[in-house]
């Protein structure tokens, strides 16, 4: 059964709806749904007394074995309404950890699931679990409750501080496959969207790949990174990322941060909307909020309104009236659109990208330097008074980072590279 708590607002249809289709997701079967409406959180049990006794009947008649609450519940009102219903009360955040945890499946995601898990379930043995904390006063007549409380609290702690240390080994491992990448110089495409926007099937029809793609949330999250073709026989690479959720539990965002931050590492963003779904609008505010966390807020990004098939909008690319590309429509079921995007695709890579022939004085060698280090030097020619003669192609923002050097490098930099 759901419960939709009201706590001084009123969820829309669309909030109601997608707990619904995660709990759907889970695997599991709604036989129920009622909401609930107060000014406030009741703090014993979030909805009151009143509220409950009616979800203990509700319950009772509908044969539900198991209570999901569209919010996040403290540890206290988890074991109150456990107690008093006498089913699992399971909270938002612990339903999509559950989700999270039934579909990764790499070793990576898996680390993160369990990492996240960890430290969601710590907060409820050092707030929830009063029981065990029991004692009686004086040395010697500590109950054997505390010992446990204190055993399990180290256990969690020690696997959390293992996982942590793992993840660090893992990540380490990825920056040097993203390293590795840039001295490939391909450019490398995000996707990114709200949860069942469609991000792996358009993935699916942009590199020939299987990457599993199901009409249901979440059904992507451990990150495939595959190649696109691009003109005259270069190459693009595609990434593909965990669908954004409204209210993503904030375990999940700091476990897979390493994941995500490869977002913000791009060269471009194509944010994926589902153009039939009438929230979309929240939806992309979402995304767009999760993104500025990332630090990805500066990255150039494409609006694809996917599902064009399930509207009366035609495909194709929608530029403003001095030709920019303002945001491309196309159906990935169909494969309707999808040239005119993978030519926008590489329109806005090249647009991205600087090429000079810049002349440097000796006083120059710490920007040469940088610029070796970023893999950005085609050739370099040495003149007779020690100028050097360089051919460079870089990213924009990797030229903007260098304009932001200290004294007469950065200001060296914006001269030759911005200007």
């Amino acid at each position: 059964m759901l419960l939709h708590p009201e706590l001084g607002v009123t969820l829309t249809n669309e909030a109601c709806s997608e707990f619904r289709c995660l709990a759907e997701s889970a695997g599991l079967e709604v036989v129920a749904e009622i909401k609930a409406s107060r000014h406030r959180a009741d703090p014993s049990t979030l909805v009151g007394s009143g509220k409950v006794d009616e979800l203990s009947a509700m319950l009772k008649d509908k044969e539900a074995g198991l209570l999901l609450v569209n919010g996040r519940l403290s540890p206290i009102q988890e074991r109150n309404l456990a107690r008093q219903l006498d089913v699992p009360v399971l909270d938002r955040t612990t339903l999509i950890l559950d989700i999270f945890a039934q579909r990764a499946r790499s070793h990576e995601g898996q680390l993160q699931v369990e990492l996240a898990q960890l430290r969601h379930l710590s907060t409820r043995l050092i707030r929830g679990w009063t029981h065990l904390e029991r004692q009686r006063g004086g040395i010697g007549m500590r109950g054997p409750g505390e010992t446990q409380l204190e055993t399990d609290r180290r256990l969690v702690a020690q696997r959390i501080r293992q996982l942590s240390a793992r993840l660090g080994r893992v990540e380490r491992r990825r920056s040097e496959g993203r390293r590795a990448r840039d001295r490939s110089e391909l450019p490398v495409v995000a996707l990114v969207g709200y949860t069942n926007a469609g991000k792996s099937t358009l993935f699916n029809r942009l590199t020939e790949a299987d990457v599993m793609a199901k009409d249901q949330l979440f059904a992507t999250l451990d990150p495939t990174v595959r190649r696109m073709k691009g003109d005259q026989g270069s190459q693009i690479l595609l990434s593909d990322t965990v669908g954004f959720i409204r209210d993503l539990p904030h375990e999940l965002i700091a476990a897979f941060r390493s994941t995500l931050e490869e977002t913000a590492q791009a060269d471009l963003i194509l944010h994926v909307v589902d153009a039939a779904d009438p929230d979309r609008l929240t939806y992309q505010a979402v995304v767009e909020e999760v993104l500025s966390d990332m630090g990805a807020s500066e990255v150039p990004t494409l609006c694809v309104m996917n599902k064009v098939d399930q509207t009366e909008r035609e495909p194709g690319i929608e530029r403003s009236a001095d030709g920019a590309i303002i945001r491309a429509h196309v159906s990935a079921l169909t494969g309707a659109g999808i040239e005119p995007l993978q030519a926008a695709i590489r329109e806005l890579l090249s647009q991205g990208r600087i090429q000079r022939d810049i002349a440097l004085p000796v006083t120059g060698q710490r920007l040469r330097a940088k610029l070796f280090d970023l893999g950005a030097v085609r050739s370099e020619s040495i003149e007779p008074d020690g100028t050097s003669l360089l051919s460079v192609e870089l990213d924009r923002r990797d030229a903007q980072l260098l304009g932001r050097l200290g004294g007469a490098d950065g200001q060296m930099a914006q001269q030759l590279l911005l200007n």
